[in-house]
């Protein structure tokens, strides 16, 4: 089984080129106000005009406006949006560029809700009163398994090299979305930590395809 890895927040080229060396899929780039990673369209224009064409190049909002997310995606160089706010669905169907919608699992959350947007692939992250994400925080990773009945689902939320192949021998997922789980500070990634959870992350999905 190939999970598939996303390296969120990043903000220097050089965590970019880290990420795609050790393997990673796809590389986040957060344009919500006030969180302590965003960074500017320009910079990550940079960024991802030196990265590899199959590295996918994923910008994240938070309730913005179609229009904005689409020209901050030309201007950025981005190939895809992941939309982590409360959007509704009419308008993420509204964009016209590749998206899929993040979660927040709370007590409230069911599973069979992910089919309200009409994309193949969810993000599910830990719900924390106030935040909208990057809180470091896990969930139940069994509502992701229960989820995947419906759709692709991305893992998010508190996920280290510790904990992640736990997350996936529990939640089978599609992919794993890591962020402060290998950093030093926000923003900075660590080279042992991120290289650690590849190697965990390899390790559990070979273990999902049992004995060769």
């Amino acid at each position: 089984m190939n999970v598939r890895v996303k390296l969120c927040g990043i903000t220097r080229l050089e965590d970019a080129l880290l990420g795609v060396e050790l393997g990673v899929d796809a590389l986040g780039f957060n344009f919500v106000e006030g969180s302590p990673r965003r960074v500017a369209p320009e910079l990550t224009h940079d960024v991802c005009a030196a990265v590899p064409p199959f590295v996918v190049r994923v910008g994240v909002f938070a309730d913005e406006l179609p229009r904005v997310m689409e020209a901050t995606a030309l201007l950025a160089g981005l190939n895809c949006l992941q939309l982590h706010g409360d959007e509704p669905p009419e308008t993420c169907q509204a964009i016209a560029i590749p998206w899929y919608k993040a979660h927040r699992v709370g007590t409230q959350f069911r599973p069979e809700s992910v089919q309200r947007y009409r994309c193949n692939t969810s993000l599910l992250d830990a719900r924390v009163p106030g935040k909208k994400g990057g809180t470091g925080a896990t969930f139940d990773w069994t509502v992701a398994r229960l989820a995947s009945a419906y759709r692709r689902v991305i893992v998010a939320g508190g996920l280290t090299p510790e904990n992640v192949g736990e997350a996936i021998a529990v939640a089978r997922p599609y992919g794993v979305d890591v962020n402060s789980g290998v950093e030093t500070a926000p923003g900075r990634k660590d080279r042992r930590l991120l290289a650690e959870f590849m190697r965990r992350v390899r390790e559990a999905a070979q273990a999902l395809e049992g004995p060769s």
